[in-house]
């Protein structure tokens, strides 16, 4: 006798968060938890089943300390002498949305379960977004 649910139909809904004024890692490991689903009672974790996560605000984040100058992101072509560090206040100077979504990206599957939800993540640097056709409903974290 099969005793195991699968919830296979769950819907995707879009959820907005307004990223200003909130610490770098504490969003990230929320965005993660809505990403996976772990906010819903039908979680699997074998299956998509968390909502779709429009970011907005994304240049105003705020790290704790003196992140801003001692946090290093590495890049490594895989030639040698091929690695490169970047400092956080640089990284977000070129791209304001790269360390939420390296941040998030880290805290997903490392599997192509985690490639469909990094998908499902849309960052904005400033509050227009393009998907205000899906209207997404606001979420508070």
């Amino acid at each position: 006798m099969k005793k195991t649910k699968f919830f296979n139909k769950e819907t995707r809904n879009w959820v907005v968060i307004d990223a200003k004024d909130k610490v770098l890692g504490r969003l990230a490991s929320r965005i993660a938890r809505i990403l996976q689903g772990k906010n819903k009672p039908q979680y699997s974790p074998n299956f998509l089943c968390g909502d779709k996560v429009v970011v907005i605000n994304a240049k105003y984040i705020r790290v704790t300390a003196n992140k801003m100058d001692s946090k290093i992101y590495d890049k490594y072509s895989g030639y040698p002498d091929g690695r490169k560090e970047l400092v956080l206040k640089r990284l977000a100077a070129k791209n304001p949305c790269k360390p939420l979504y390296l941040a998030v990206k880290g805290m997903l599957p490392k599997n192509w379960l985690g490639k469909q939800m990094r998908r499902a993540l849309k960052i904005y640097p400033e509050s227009a977004h393009s998907q205000v056709a899906q209207k997404p409903k606001k979420v508070e974290v």
